[in-house]
C-alpha cells in the first residue's frame, strides 16, 4: 500500500497547477493593460478583471507552455481609462490568486493634465539591500517602474541559464508584492544581455531576447524579430525604451561613413517617428548605457564611443524642434546628474540622469570629472523618480535611496526643454 500511497501523492503535486512567480503588472494605458505570470505546470490560465463602477468580469485567457517557459500573458483591450481594475488568475479548478492587493489602475486619456510619477533603476541582485530598495519603492505609489538592465545579472547566452536567472529574480518577495499592483517596463544592459560591455555581435543573443520577451510584459520588442525597444505613456510623460545591446556593432551608422551604429537602423528609424509623433510634454530617452563619456578609465561601453551617433539625436532634436527630451540611464554604479550644453545643436541643454545600483556595489573610479557634472554619489540602493505635477508644466527628478533619503532634486519646467520658449 506504501508505494500507491506515494505515487498518488506525486501525481497531486504534477497536476497541480498554481502560480510560481508573479503575477506582475505589465504594460497599462487607458485603454489596455497586460498581467505577466510564470504558471507551474502547462496548460490553459485565465485572468479576470473587475472594475470599481463595473463587477462584470473582463476575462482573458492563455496557455502556458514549455515552450515559452510556463510564462503567460494576459491581454485586455477596450478598457475604461483612469479606472482601477482588481485581477484573479483561474485555471478550471479553480482560483490560484487573489486579493487586494492584486490591481492596477488604467491611465487617465494622454493629454489630461495629472500627476504622474515613474521610477527608473538598474543594476539589481537577490540581495537584503536591494530588497529594501523595492520595499521603499513600495511606498511611493508609482504608476510605473523601469528596470534599466542588470536586472538581472545573467552573463551568458544560454537559454537554460537565461531563464533560471530570471526565475530567480522574478521570486524575490518585495519585488513581487511591488509589481502586483505596479506597472513593471525593462530593458537590458550588458549583463542581462550576455556578457559585461558587449555588442551585438554576441553569439546567442537570439536566446537573450527570447528569455527576455518572456519574463518581460513590455507593449512590444523591437521590430517584432530582433531587439527589444519599445515605448509606453503615462499621461503627459511618454518613456522610449532604447535597446543600446542587439544592434550595436552589427551594421554601419547611417549618419558617419565607415562607423558603427549603437541603434541600428530600424531602430532609428522607429525613434525618429516615434519623437516626431509624440505629444507629451515630457520624452525621457530611457537606456542602460550612458549617454556620456566621463566613465573609469578604459571603458568604452557608453554613448560617446558612437559619439557620430548621439550628436545625430542631438542635431534631429534641434531640427525637428522636439521638446521636453530627458535623458535617463543606469549600469555604472554611480548616481550622477549631467547638464549637457547642447543648446547650440538640440535648442536647449539636456539633462541626463543616471542612476545605480539597486544594490550595494558601488564604483569609486566611476567618480570622473564632466564639465555638466551637477551631482555624483557612490551610494547603494539608489533609484530615480521622474514626476509631473498637476499641470504638467514642470518634471522633477529625484534621486533616492533605500533608507529614504534625497540626494539629489532637479526640477525641469517644460519651458527651459524647448527651443521655442527660448
Amino acid at each position: 500500500m506504501k508505494p500507491l500511497l506515494l505515487l498518488s501523492f506525486v501525481s497531486t503535486l504534477v497536476f497541480d497547477p498554481s502560480i510560481s512567480h508573479g503575477p506582475f503588472v505589465g504594460h497599462v494605458d487607458s485603454k489596455s493593460a497586460v498581467i505577466w505570470c510564470r504558471c507551474s505546470e502547462p496548460g490553459d490560465y485565465k485572468c479576470l478583471l473587475t472594475s470599481e463602477n463595473d463587477r462584470k468580469a473582463v476575462v482573458a485567457s492563455a496557455t502556458a507552455s514549455p515552450k515559452n517557459d510556463l510564462c503567460v500573458k494576459f491581454k485586455f483591450d477596450n478598457l475604461a481609462s483612469g479606472q482601477k481594475y482588481s485581477y484573479s488568475i483561474a485555471t478550471g479548478n479553480g482560483t490560484l490568486v487573489e486579493g487586494a492587493d492584486y490591481f492596477f489602475k488604467t491611465s487617465d486619456n494622454d493629454d489630461r493634465q495629472t500627476s504622474i510619477k515613474i521610477g527608473f533603476g538598474s543594476c539589481a541582485k537577490e540581495d537584503n539591500g536591494t530588497a529594501n530598495a523595492w520595499k521603499k519603492i513600495s511606498e511611493l505609489n508609482l504608476d510605473a517602474f523601469v528596470l534599466l538592465g542588470d536586472t538581472p545579472y545573467i552573463d551568458t547566452t544560454n537559454l537554460g541559464q537565461q531563464r533560471k536567472r530570471y526565475r530567480e529574480f522574478a521570486a524575490v518577495k518585495p519585488m513581487a508584492k511591488l509589481f502586483r499592483s505596479t506597472s513593471m517596463y525593462g530593458v537590458w544592459d550588458d549583463h542581462d544581455f550576455g556578457r559585461n560591455d558587449t555588442n551585438g555581435k554576441l553569439k546567442g543573443k537570439e536566446n537573450s531576447r527570447q528569455s527576455f520577451t518572456e519574463f518581460r510584459a513590455n507593449s512590444s520588442f523591437g521590430n517584432g524579430t530582433a531587439g527589444i525597444y519599445s515605448k509606453f505613456r503615462r499621461g503627459t510623460i511618454e518613456v522610449f525604451l532604447l535597446d543600446t545591446r542587439y544592434f550595436a556593432a552589427t551594421e554601419n551608422s547611417p549618419f558617419a561613413d565607415n562607423q558603427p551604429s549603437l541603434l541600428g537602423s530600424d531602430q532609428w528609424n522607429w525613434l525618429k517617428q516615434s519623437l516626431m509623433e509624440s505629444s507629451a510634454t515630457f520624452k525621457v530617452l530611457a537606456c542602460g548605457m550612458v549617454w556620456n563619456g566621463a566613465v573609469r578609465i578604459g571603458k568604452r561601453d557608453h554613448w560617446m564611443t558612437y559619439s557620430h551617433e548621439r550628436d545625430e539625436l542631438f542635431r534631429f532634436i534641434g531640427a525637428e524642434k522636439i521638446a521636453g527630451v530627458v535623458l535617463v540611464a543606469g549600469d555604472i554604479h554611480r548616481s550622477r546628474v549631467i547638464k549637457h550644453a547642447a543648446a547650440e545643436i538640440a535648442g536647449y541643454d539636456l539633462y541626463e540622469f543616471i542612476s545605480s545600483p539597486l544594490h550595494s556595489h558601488v564604483i569609486g573610479l566611476a567618480k570622473q570629472p564632466h564639465p555638466g557634472l551637477l551631482f555624483d554619489a557612490g551610494e547603494p540602493h539608489t533609484f530615480l523618480t521622474l514626476a509631473t505635477n498637476s499641470n504638467s508644466t514642470v518634471l522633477v527628478a529625484k534621486l533616492q535611496n533605500a533608507a529614504g533619503e534625497i540626494l539629489f532634486e532637479k526640477r525641469l519646467k517644460a519651458d527651459s526643454l524647448n527651443q521655442t520658449k527660448k
